[in-house]
């Protein structure tokens, strides 16, 4: 792990890093020392490991809570290079769906083959963050909606650090089998008006989870549309679960 740079703005320290060719992202208290519970953030598709929501929950995580945060970018995001074979299927998915063909399926194909690479670079970026002195081996949760859900299930379901998680916005399809791998608690966030995964979609991937602590949280609007009021909340789970 290489820090390439650091800041630091209203008691929250930002580290930049780089993981062989992984880029990501550390935030943790200005003056933090010792353990700390740490979140890993999954952003959604076209964004990148400093897109505003992450940096908005990653900052109420640090100053509200104390955490440490991360957050890398995904294959073909950010500050990764161009990656031909996913750029050609996205490319091919959505002429699919312009002529006419249901998208549910294409996302979920195109979030497992994603997943495949994803999954063992967070479990690698995971191992090195909690080498650090100031995170330690302390609880992790993990949270991530849409393409974030889509990668999120397959990690959860196969990391035992992970604790508890904020999943969201995605559909089961091509996920039942990881979904029912998954026994922590989970808050699960679902749009009523969805335009991009439909609602009986959602509700079943939130059915297929096998935790038995698990709560529901729908809200009117469509994807992009979730409320402010629910980042409060998933700072109470995760300070239930893991301070």
């Amino acid at each position: 792990m290489r820090f390439t740079s650091e800041t630091s703005f209203d008691g929250v320290r930002e580290q930049v890093f780089v993981l062989g060719d992984i880029p990501g992202a550390l935030w943790t208290p200005e003056d933090a020392s010792g353990p700390r519970p740490l979140i890993v953030m999954g952003h959604g598709g076209g964004q990148h490991k400093k897109a505003p929501d992450v940096l908005n929950h990653a900052r109420r995580f640090v100053a509200d809570c104390g955490f440490a945060v991360v957050a890398v970018d995904v294959p073909g995001h950010g500050d990764r290079p161009v990656d031909e074979k996913y750029d050609r299927m996205a490319a091919e998915n959505q002429a699919r769906v312009e002529a006419g063909e249901d998208m549910v399926p294409l996302i979920a194909g195109f979030q497992a083959l994603v997943a495949r690479q994803t999954v063992p670079e967070w479990r690698a970026v995971l191992d090195a963050v909690q080498q650090l002195d100031h995170v330690g081996a302390s609880p992790v949760g993990y949270w991530g909606v849409s393409l974030g859900c889509g990668l999120g299930v397959p990690f959860v379901a196969a990391e035992p650090r992970v604790r508890a998680a904020v999943l969201g916005l995605g559909g089961v399809l091509g996920k039942a089998a990881d979904a029912a791998r998954i026994t922590v608690p989970v808050e699960f966030l679902v749009q009523w008006d969805d335009e991009r995964v439909p609602r009986e979609q959602s509700l079943a991937l939130f059915d297929a989870l096998g935790s038995v602590d698990k709560t529901l949280h729908a809200n009117p609007g469509r994807h992009g549309d979730i409320p402010a009021f629910e980042l409060d909340s998933t700072l109470r789970f995760f300070s239930r679960h893991l301070a």
